[in-house]
């Protein structure tokens, strides 16, 4: 699964498409210059139990890592996420 990420202003959205459709994705909102807002996550019933929503929160950590910004999971599933991977606590904010 390809996780893509668009960004339109100051919103922006992970996801996962096959075949034409969207079936995980994960919305965020940039809070200034150096923080994301993770707002929602959703996960199609044809994903469910395949980690996709694992890998829209890991391709967000990696982004962060990337462009030096932090992490605020408002979003009760990925804030699930980081309280499990003590491995992304370094992007939280």
């Amino acid at each position: 699964m390809e996780v893509k990420n668009e960004e339109n202003g100051a919103k922006g959205a992970f996801y996962i498409e096959i075949e034409n459709e969207r079936l995980a994705e994960m919305t965020y909102v940039k809070a200034g210059d150096d923080k994301i807002i993770i707002d929602h996550t959703e996960v199609s019933e044809k994903l469910k139990g395949k980690g996709a929503g694992l890998q829209l929160v890991r391709a967000a950590v990696e982004m962060a890592r990337e462009k030096g910004i932090k992490i605020i999971p408002l979003c009760p599933f990925a804030k699930s996420v980081f309280d499990k991977k003590a491995e992304f606590a370094d992007v939280l904010a």
